[in-house]
C-alpha cells in the first residue's frame, strides 16, 4: 500500500502540515517500511515458545511461554505524524495476530481521508476497519469493548481514554509526550550541537512529541550557543524561513493561536525569530533566553517551533531541574565528557535517552519507544510492538509419569512430605552475565 501510493501519501501530508517531501519520506515512509521489513524478518523467531528454567518436580514437563493474539484492538492516532503513528502500531498488532479498528486523526484531514480509502483496498475489511470522525465519534467508539486500546496523543485526552477503558477493564498503551529537555554541559562542539538541536527541534515545525521542548545550559554556554543556533537556522532555512520549502506549517489555526498565546505571555527575550503569519499558519523558528522555570512556556508542552533556554549553575542543578518535573518521553544531553553523559543517564528517568543528538532514536526498531509515568505507559517498535499486542500465556504440558512423587502433595499432610516438596520445588535460576551464563540452585 505504501509503495504503490507514495505520491498520494506525500500529497496528503503536504496538504495537512506542508510537510517537505524530504521530511515526509524520512519520518513517515522510511520508518514505517523499516518497521515492516524488521517485523517480517523476525516474526518467526518472536512467535517461538519461550522455554523457562524448571525445578526438579517439573523436570520432565514442557514449561514455556506462548504468545497469542489479544483479539480486537483499537488504535487511535494523532495528527502530527498521521501516517507513521497510525500504521506503526498496526504493524505490531498484525504481527501478533490481532484484528484492529483504526482511528486516524480528523485534524490531519487529507491523510485521514486517504487512509480511509486505501486501507480497505489492501487489508481485509473483516479484520481491519477504519473509523473517521472527531471527539464525539471517538467517544462513541470507546463505549465498545476492545481487548486493547493503543492511544497516541495528549495527556488530557489520555485521561478520558483511561476512564472509558476502565468500564471494560481494557488494558491500555499510552504514547504521550511532555516536556523533553535538552541539556548542554561541559566541553562540547557547540556548532555541531547547535545544528543537531535545530534539526531535532524544528523538524516538522516542532510538532513532535520527542522534540526538545526546552534547553538547559550555563550562562557561559548560552552566550556561545545563541549565535550558533542563529547561524544553524540561517544555514537550514535561509534569512526568511517563511519562503523556505523545507519548513512545515502549524497544523491548524487553533494550534497556531495556542502557540502565539504562549509566546505572548512569555517573559523571555526573543533572540532569534518571533515572526508569524496567521493566514499561512506560520511561526518562525524562535529562540528565547532569560526564561524562568515558572514562565508561560514552561506550563505545558510547547509542541511548536519555539525553543526557550533556561540557565542553570551546575550539572547537579540541571539534573535537579529535570527531576523536579514529570518524567519526559525523551532526554537529550550534549557533552564531550562521558562522565557528564553517564551522570545524567544514571540520575534521571525518561522514556528514551540520547547523547549528542535528538529524536534519532525513534528510527531504530530494535529500541523500545515509549514513555514513563506522565509521558506514557507501555512501548512499541519492533519486538516491543509485537509483545504489546500479545498475551504471554504460561504453559505447562505434563504427562502421567512420577505420580508417586506427586503423591507428596496430597493429603494427609505430613512434615516429611513438606520437607521433600520444599526440596523438589526449588527452581534453577539462570543468571546471565554478558555472553556467559551459569546455573545455581
Amino acid at each position: 500500500m505504501v509503495n504503490e501510493n507514495e505520491e498520494q501519501i506525500l500529497k496528503a501530508l503536504h496538504q495537512d502540515l506542508a510537510k517537505p517531501k524530504f521530511e515526509a519520506i524520512l519520518s513517515e515512509l522510511v520508518i514505517l517500511t523499516n518497521e515492516l521489513h524488521y517485523a517480517i524478518s523476525n516474526l518467526r523467531s518472536w512467535m517461538q515458545p519461550e522455554y523457562v528454567s524448571k525445578s526438579l518436580a517439573t523436570r520432565f514437563d514442557d514449561c514455556f511461554v506462548q504468545r497469542e493474539p489479544l483479539g480486537v484492538v483499537l488504535i487511535i492516532a494523532p495528527w502530527n505524524y498521521p501516517l507513521q503513528l497510525l500504521l506503526l502500531p498496526l504493524v505490531g498488532a498484525i504481527a501478533a495476530g490481532n484484528c484492529a479498528v483504526i482511528k486516524p486523526s480528523e485534524i490531519s484531514l487529507a491523510t485521514e481521508n486517504l487512509m480511509a480509502e486505501l486501507i480497505p483496498r489492501y487489508l481485509s475489511q473483516d479484520c481491519y476497519a477504519v473509523v473517521r470522525g472527531g471527539p464525539e465519534e471517538t467517544k462513541a467508539l470507546l463505549e465498545n469493548r476492545f481487548d486493547h486500546i493503543f492511544y497516541t496523543g495528549s495527556q488530557s485526552v489520555a485521561r478520558s481514554i483511561l476512564q472509558a477503558a476502565s468500564v471494560h477493564l481494557t488494558p491500555v498503551t499510552l504514547e504521550l509526550g511532555g516536556k523533553c529537555p535538552g541539556f548542554i554541559y561541559g566541553h562540547v562542539n557547540i556548532v555541531a550541537a547547535a545544528r543537531r538541536l535545530v534539526w531535532a527541534k524544528f523538524f516538522n515545525a516542532g510538532q513532535s512529541c520527542v522534540a526538545p521542548d526546552y534547553l538547559l545550559c550555563t550562562r557561559a554556554t548560552q552566550d556561545t550557543l545563541v549565535p550558533a543556533l542563529r547561524q544553524a537556522l540561517e544555514d537550514f532555512y535561509g534569512t526568511n524561513p517563511q519562503t523556505c520549502p523545507d519548513l512545515s506549517r502549524i497544523v491548524s489555526p487553533r494550534h497556531w493561536t495556542r502557540l502565539m498565546n504562549l509566546l505572548g505571555r512569555s517573559k523571555g527575550k526573543v533572540v532569534v525569530g518571533g515572526e508569524s503569519n496567521e493566514e499561512d499558519k506560520y511561526i518562525a523558528p524562535t529562540v528565547l533566553v532569560d526564561v524562568t522555570e515558572d514562565d508561560a512556556l514552561m506550563e505545558e508542552e510547547i509542541f511548536g517551533p519555539i525553543l526557550p533556554i533556561i540557565t542553570v549553575e551546575s550539572l547537579e542543578k540541571g539534573i535537579e531541574f529535570i527531576n523536579c518535573r514529570e518524567k519526559p518521553l525523551a532526554l537529550y544531553v550534549f557533552s564531550d565528557e562521558s562522565s557528564v553523559i553517564n551522570m545524567v543517564l544514571e540520575k534521571t528517568s525518561s522514556g528514551g535517552f540520547v547523547s549528542n543528538d535528538g529524536i534519532i532514536h525513534m528510527s531504530l526498531p530494535g529500541l523500545p519507544f515509549g514513555g514513563v509515568g506522565g509521558s506514557g505507559w507501555g512501548s512499541y517498535h519492533g519486538r516491543w510492538g509485537f509483545e504489546t499486542f500479545s498475551h504471554r500465556k504460561a504453559c505447562m504440558l505434563r504427562g502421567w509419569a512420577l505420580e508417586r512423587l506427586n503423591g507428596l502433595r496430597y493429603p494427609p499432610y505430613r512434615d516429611d512430605k513438606l520437607g521433600w516438596l520444599r526440596w523438589t520445588w526449588k527452581r534453577q535460576v539462570k543468571v546471565e552475565l554478558g555472553c556467559t551464563s551459569m546455573l545455581r540452585c
